[in-house]
């Protein structure tokens, strides 16, 4: 008995490594090769390490006359634009489908998916022809558009899921001492949704951040973000380039995925989709 035991034991724990290293492979392994590539001056086939290591490549990513900088601010811009739209469109549409008794509820909130049932390639090319009708393509305000119909379904869901989280007896107790609804709203019900609501937000942001194929659609050539940057680095055969743009894309997903981790609790997660 004590043998039969202590081998299903062994088994058990030699499973548990086992997947413990496959899963830390597949998460870490890209990034490492990443991270070699990043540094690699001299790198090819056969060899299994690069054979020279140096930052050249970074400084040919910064310097002034290089398109990484450029890229690099273009992004942040439009991404800041793209969550300004969608919170503006989220912040009332989470509210009045989490508080109002509003028909077709779930319908309304399915719509906002539809974005995300389609394949990217063939809704980005039906845009990009509307878009050029109305003189979009190519600009920033039409690449913002873009973003944000990809980043509205999390906005409006997680923003529904923060306001449906708030407890509704403190916003009466607000109304019965004498404020108004919409003094109960800036007061109360938004403070306490703001952690989902800043989590939604962030969705959108890293969402804008990582978009490449809207923006290469609708942008393209005159709106060149970083995800561009990277590929055209990666068709040009150009790794190391590729390599710096993908770390410098990866530094705000991981902060900012750590500072939803804080705020995103489990009572605002229950009521997603309710």
């Amino acid at each position: 008995m004590v043998q039969a035991a202590l081998s299903s034991t062994w088994v058990r724990t030699v499973t548990r490594v086992l997947t413990m290293s496959l899963l830390a492979f597949a998460i870490f392994g890209p990034i490492t090769n990443m991270l070699l590539w990043a540094v690699a001056e001299v790198w090819y086939f056969p060899y299994k390490l690069p054979l020279e290591y140096g930052f050249s490549f970074w400084e040919r990513v910064f310097r002034p006359e290089g398109n990484a900088t450029e890229a690099l601010f273009s992004s942040i811009w439009i991404a800041l634009l793209t969550v300004v739209v969608s919170l503006a469109i989220a912040i009332p549409a989470g509210y009045a489908l989490a508080r109002g008794k509003m028909p077709f509820r779930y319908l309304i909130m399915l719509l906002f998916l539809l974005p995300q049932a389609f394949p990217a390639v063939a809704v980005h090319m039906n845009v990009a022809r509307i878009f050029y009708g109305l003189d979009l393509t190519g600009s920033i305000a039409g690449v913002v558009l873009v973003h944000a119909s990809q980043g509205l379904v999390f906005a409006v869901w997680i923003a529904t899921a923060a306001f449906a989280a708030v407890d509704a007896e403190l916003e009466a107790a607000a109304r019965n001492m004498g404020a108004g609804r919409w003094r109960t709203f800036i007061d109360v019900t938004l403070p306490l949704a703001l952690p989902g609501v800043m989590a939604s937000a962030i969705f959108v942001f890293l969402i804008s951040m990582d978009e490449f194929t809207g923006t290469y659609f609708v942008g393209a050539p005159d709106v060149v973000t970083l995800p561009m940057l990277l590929f055209t680095s990666s068709m040009e055969g150009n790794y190391q380039i590729a390599s710096i743009s993908s770390l410098i894309l990866l530094v705000p997903s991981v902060g900012f995925m750590l500072f939803i981790e804080r705020f995103l609790k489990a009572d605002v997660l229950a009521k997603v989709g309710n």
